[in-house]
């Protein structure tokens, strides 16, 4: 088992056994706790798995929006602005909730973080927000 396998089956562990597969709950603790780069890592085996299938334009969105971060945090706009776009385009297609995570919502949320990016370009401010940003799941 490669190191990156290692250090994916530790992130994704404490969701084994639950409703919705391991890796894409640990996405979402990833993401919420600001592991952008981790967040695209756990579900990139998810997406490979389904890329062609009903899921894989989903969880493409999904990593992208993870790598929209990544870029912020390395202070490149540009890729993460168009990542953010990209994710958009990769979420129309589905229904408004999907696999519990409410689209629509995350929609506006990328819209908002796309506007403070525009904001934050022309004004030289910090790039990203001050607060982590969270995604959250339906019950």
């Amino acid at each position: 088992m490669s190191e990156k396998s290692k250090k994916i089956a530790a992130l994704i562990e404490p969701f084994h056994g639950q409703e919705l597969d391991a890796r894409y709950l640990g996405y979402f603790e990833c993401f919420n706790q600001g592991r952008f780069f981790e967040a695209h890592e756990v579900l990139e085996d998810l997406w490979l798995a389904d890329r062609k299938g009903p899921d894989g334009s989903f969880y493409k969105g999904l990593i992208q929006l993870a790598g929209a971060f990544v870029h912020l945090e390395k202070k490149r706009p540009s890729p993460a602005s168009a990542l953010f776009k990209l994710a958009l385009g990769n979420f129309e297609n589905y229904p408004a909730i999907h696999h519990r995570l409410d689209l629509k919502k995350v929609a506006g949320q990328i819209g908002e973080w796309l506007e403070a990016l525009g904001a934050a370009r022309a004004n030289g401010i910090e790039l990203l927000p001050r607060e982590t940003p969270r995604l959250g799941l339906e019950k």
